[in-house]
């Protein structure tokens, strides 16, 4: 049909063939150059064009101590019927309380009670009663602020449950949640509680365990996901993140958030300035990595590098925000005699 069209428009008048011709040249090369706004690869850019990119955001963030920390066991037994090892991590004597066979719906509307509630979910007993009791089992562990051993927990055998069903789930495998022991902590912590949702294979559904999602519980009702940051596999300071003497990264309180909005993971401003300074930004492989792009988490570029970028350079992503992992020093100022 094309082809006819041309040869047509061609007896027609060859000279108003040749405008055609020229128009839909001129609009496909400004279209690929983008003159009428579309995103250009930074490769086709002059410097002048790369210079005048909009700044990327700065979120807002401060640093808070967070007292909670869990993960996996070292052991490699974790089912249902086996049961499974958990390493949990505290700065202050906490207790774990490991909700086997938990409804989602049930800790769906915990989460709900202590945003929205009179009474925030401070102690077990407090979280036993905004589950409404929907769990199968109940076991709870008793620890100091120098343990770090592992926990096993198991689901007594006279249940008689070997799984949860068939996907979509109805029920959570292990719920585990860390709560402070001693109330003179509870006023010392903005966050006073831990919730973790494990997922542990049985007969339905094999998937190796893992932890599916981690929440923190603040004592003015808010609640942040942890979410894990992305980098190079040779950075030391993303991947130590069990140790509870690390902090957290989290938006002032005077900037209302969302539940489940994203709160970076566990970083101490002090280990990774002396561990991430020898990580070379992606861009200029001269400065030290030290900023997070967001959405998607990349932590790949320095303070100079990251004006100059609106897509990440390693996903492409749009960039919407970025925080630093540490705040630079300040020069200081000198007395004068």
């Amino acid at each position: 049909m094309a082809a006819v069209f041309l040869i047509t428009l061609y007896e027609y008048s060859p000279l108003f063939y040749i405008t055609v011709i020229s128009l839909c040249f001129v609009v496909t090369a400004a279209m690929v150059l983008g003159w009428f706004g579309f995103d250009v690869p930074v490769i086709l850019r002059s410097s002048d064009e790369t210079e005048s990119v909009v700044p990327v955001p700065e979120k807002r963030m401060v640093q808070v101590a967070n007292p909670f920390a869990l993960e996996m066991g070292s052991s490699g037994v974790a089912s249902v019927t086996e049961g499974v090892s958990l390493l949990p991590c505290c700065l202050e004597p906490c207790v774990l309380s490991c909700y086997w066979g938990c409804g989602v719906h049930a800790l769906q509307g915990a989460l709900q009670t202590h945003q929205h509630g009179p009474s925030k979910l401070t102690t077990p007993h407090l979280f036993q009663e905004a589950l409404h009791f929907q769990y199968h089992h109940c076991q709870s562990f008793h620890m100091s602020g120098e343990d770090r051993e592992e926990h096993y927990t198991k689901m007594p055998a006279d249940l008689g449950i070997t799984d949860f069903g068939l996907l979509p789930r109805e029920r959570y495998p292990i719920v585990a949640v860390l709560t402070l022991a001693e109330s003179e902590a509870r006023d010392t912590y903005n966050i006073v509680a831990s919730v973790t949702v494990v997922h542990v294979p049985d007969d339905k559904y094999s998937l190796s365990a893992r932890i599916l999602f981690q929440y923190l519980l603040t004592a003015q009702g808010n609640m942040y996901e942890l979410k894990p940051l992305f980098m190079s596999a040779e950075s030391k300071g993303l991947s130590e993140a069990t140790d509870p003497d690390r902090s957290t990264e989290a938006p002032p309180e005077t900037q209302k958030r969302e539940p489940g909005k994203e709160m970076p993971g566990m970083e101490d401003e002090e280990d990774w300035s002396e561990e991430g300074k020898g990580k070379d930004c992606v861009v200029c492989q001269n400065a030290p990595v030290n900023r997070v792009l967001l959405p998607c988490r990349h932590a790949c570029v320095c303070d100079g590098c990251v004006h100059r970028f609106q897509h990440c350079p390693i996903c492409r992503a749009f960039v919407l925000e970025s925080f630093a992992l540490f705040q630079q020093p300040h020069m200081e100022e000198v007395e004068e005699e």
